[in-house]
């Protein structure tokens, strides 16, 4: 889950986070000024960053260190 996390889920959360950052700083939308406004792409995009999230907030939590076994 290393490899995954460090490759895929930081960096799609952290460009997740940051389009939020400017939206409500800026009101800019980067993915939508990429992909274009409301279109699959974008859709497909902000389903991926959210999933993302989501996979890395449970990863998180199971991966406590009171969740492991002593070895």
């Amino acid at each position: 889950m290393r490899g995954l996390t460090t490759f895929v889920l930081i960096p799609l959360t952290i460009l997740g986070a940051l389009n939020w950052g400017l939206i409500g700083i800026f009101g800019f939308d980067l993915v939508a000024f990429i992909f274009g406004p409301a279109t699959i792409a974008s859709s497909i995009v902000y389903s991926i960053i959210g999933i993302a999230a989501l996979v890395w907030l449970i990863w998180l939590i199971i991966d406590r260190p009171e969740h492991k076994e002593e070895r």
